[in-house]
């Protein structure tokens, strides 16, 4: 089975701004991935979140795989979302009774549930919090900061 990482939208926004202050990082991760034929995944989430700034356009779309969101990837979500929530209110915080699940959550049960991805490629420091709560996920954090 081939390789997969899965790129968040603050991936991308690194990567395709070249005045950003990671541009050059994220430009080398991007390259290593295509020089090594690892296929690079963008949940249809993250491309959401990328609109919201930047035409999808811009995007190197020829290099990429669009993952959509479905039933098994809202399900996987759930469950990890439950064990964020309960880590977190062992730790002392206070959780209200409307729970919303945030995005990189959903994209982590993404890469969960997808065989062939082994990495969630990020520039998004906060999400290494959350992935950092999660039991024993079967796919790495790739944090393009460290």
């Amino acid at each position: 089975m081939a390789k997969a990482v899965l790129l968040d939208s603050g991936f991308l926004i690194r990567l395709m701004n070249p005045i950003e202050p990671l541009h050059p990082v994220a430009m080398r991760w991007f390259r290593s991935f295509v020089e090594q034929g690892v296929l690079c995944k963008i949940s249809t989430i993250a491309l959401a979140e990328y609109g919201v700034k930047d035409d999808l356009e811009h995007l190197p779309m020829h290099y990429l795989q669009v993952l959509p969101f479905h039933y098994n990837h809202a399900t996987r979500a759930a469950k990890m979302m439950q064990t964020v929530l309960r880590v977190k209110q062992e730790r002392g915080a206070e959780i209200h009774p409307r729970v919303v699940i945030p995005n990189d959550t959903k994209m982590f049960a993404q890469a969960s549930s997808e065989a062939d991805i082994q990495s969630f490629v990020s520039a998004d420091s906060e999400a290494r919090k959350v992935y950092n709560l999660l039991e024993q996920p079967d796919f790495d954090f790739i944090d393009i900061r460290e």
